[in-house]
């Protein structure tokens, strides 16, 4: 019996035409994430060297034979006299983002459900969706053609109503504003199909039983949808979790035009100020130091979330 039971071990260990065919497929996958995403990460080294280029010769040259630097580039962005601006504003907007973005996203998706049109939902969901494949370039100018001081439409409107213009790029007060709406004009379409989805796959026995049990609409998104989705909201939640050193950088430098003057203090977060620092000839080897410690920010970031969730529902964390 102990023979058979060995036999039938190895038996099931060994190599079959499933697993070939699975390889294979998986194949170009591995190739893309070792190309891309782990060679590259050779370049976190430039974070601790002071980089220099030498003419004629090549990056990897480069990157050998310039001198170690220990942690002088992480000084650029420690001691910078911008650091609690950028930190606050990269954190507290990515964590409005996420509660309003989670919170507009959900209720839209679970209205767009009970549509009983389908037309309609079809209608509704390409309207939302459609910011979403808008660039920010594009956006910007979609936001000037309403806040320009002279030709905008509401300093237009403001003046057939006898009131003074605004000069909108120059009150740091509307600018969280702006942002956070225009953050969720652009993204919450794109999360409502996600959620969408998630709500089409919820087994419709669940519905009909509790019709049959009389539970009206609002019984039934909260003790069969809501449930149903609370595992795709916390995956969300940590996926963009440990996002939150991180911070579009399209929507914070082209919507504001370039993050500077008057409204720097509500508009710039750490990914504009080392665009910026790029720009006025920063050595390169301080703008890695900059993006590695997000890198290394956001990973214990997502790993306390994650550890988070697990101790709460360990059935819903993804790690």
């Amino acid at each position: 019996m102990k023979k058979k039971t060995i036999l039938k071990k190895r038996e099931g260990r060994r190599w079959s035409r499933n697993d070939t065919e699975l390889s294979l497929l998986a194949l170009p996958t591995v190739a893309w994430y070792l190309l891309f995403s782990f060679l590259p990460m050779f370049g976190l080294v430039i974070a601790f060297k002071n980089y220099k280029v030498t003419g004629g010769k090549s990056f990897l040259y480069n990157v050998v034979h310039s001198e170690w630097a220990g942690f002088k580039n992480f000084e650029f962005l420690i001691k910078s006299n911008d650091l609690f601006v950028i930190l606050r504003n990269t954190i507290c907007y990515n964590l409005v983002f996420i509660v309003l973005g989670m919170t507009i996203s959900v209720s839209l998706a679970i209205m767009i459900s009970l549509l009983h049109s389908k037309r309609k939902s079809k209608v509704y969901q390409t309207l939302m969706f459609f910011p979403y494949f808008m660039s920010w370039v594009v956006a910007a100018y979609f936001l000037d053609a309403f806040l320009n001081q002279d030709n905008g439409l509401i300093n237009g409107m403001l003046r057939d109503l006898g009131r003074a213009p605004v000069q909108w790029y120059m009150k740091p007060g509307k600018w969280p504003f702006i942002l956070v709406f225009m953050y969720l004009w652009k993204s919450c379409g794109y999360n409502m199909v996600i959620y969408l989805s998630a709500i089409t796959g919820i087994d419709t026995t669940l519905y009909e039983a509790a019709v049959v049990d009389g539970a009206g609409k609002g019984q039934q998104v909260r003790y069969i949808t809501l449930p149903c989705l609370k595992n795709v909201i916390l995956m969300m939640f940590i996926l963009n979790v440990g996002k939150i050193f991180y911070s579009d950088f399209g929507l914070f430098y082209q919507l504001s035009q370039g993050a500077g003057g008057s409204i720097f203090n509500t508009t710039a977060t750490i990914d504009t100020y080392v665009f910026n620092a790029l720009q006025f000839s920063t050595p390169i080897g301080m703008t890695s130091a900059a993006t590695f410690f997000q890198s290394v920010s956001c990973c214990i970031t997502i790993l306390a979330a994650n550890a988070l969730i697990k101790r709460i529902d360990s059935s819903s964390a993804i790690l």
